[in-house]
């Protein structure tokens, strides 16, 4: 019976994370998310709360998928950053691409205090860690600044990549990226 009841949870988060991203969050009713997953509202309430609830559930889902994503990325911090541009210009290429969910879920919930915030807040500080210890590893300078710097990079390829061309993201997240990083790294001593 548990595992039939921990489908049903995973069924309404999959539908609900399906509709976020292709009708954004606060565009999704509670009752909408429900007749998709073919659950009732009682049974909905026993897995959420609240919408929040699952928006929070749903962001944490995206969340734990790109670490996972991260951990497979070569050890090498220069081909590792790469294959991360590489992988955000494949996912602006991808049919259906909507831009990032924790940028767009920042612009639908603009309270800096709201649970939903604070799980955005969470995710982005870890991209900054990961791009930040890649960069040390690079022997780069001020690391920390650069990394917000790339962030913003790849903050500004997201929104090109649902507004513009997807397809140009990769090259042009590498080659930006690339600008950005060499003038901070250590010039070996003759």
């Amino acid at each position: 019976m548990a595992a039939k009841l921990s489908g049903v949870r995973e069924r309404i988060l999959a539908q609900a994370s399906n509709l976020f991203y292709r009708e954004g969050i606060r565009a999704v009713s509670a009752d909408k998310i429900i007749a998709a997953a073919d659950t009732t509202k009682v049974t909905f309430y026993r897995y959420f709360r609240s919408k929040d609830d699952l928006v929070v559930a749903y962001l944490q889902e995206q969340s734990a998928a790109m670490r996972t994503r991260a951990a497979e990325l070569d050890p090498d911090p220069c081909t590792g950053l790469l294959q991360f541009a590489e992988a955000m210009g494949s996912q602006a290429c991808a049919a259906g691409f909507r831009g990032c969910p924790f940028i767009n879920a920042a612009a639908e919930y603009t309270d800096p205090n709201h649970p939903v915030r604070a799980v955005v807040s969470e995710h982005r500080a870890w991209l900054h860690s990961l791009v930040a210890e890649r960069l040390q590893q690079l022997g780069a300078t001020d690391a920390g600044r650069l990394a917000d710097q790339l962030l913003m990079l790849r903050d500004g390829a997201m929104v090109h990549g649902y507004v513009g061309d997807g397809t140009a993201v990769g090259p042009a997240l590498a080659a930006a990226g690339k600008a950005l990083i060499l003038p901070h790294l250590a010039t070996p001593e003759p």
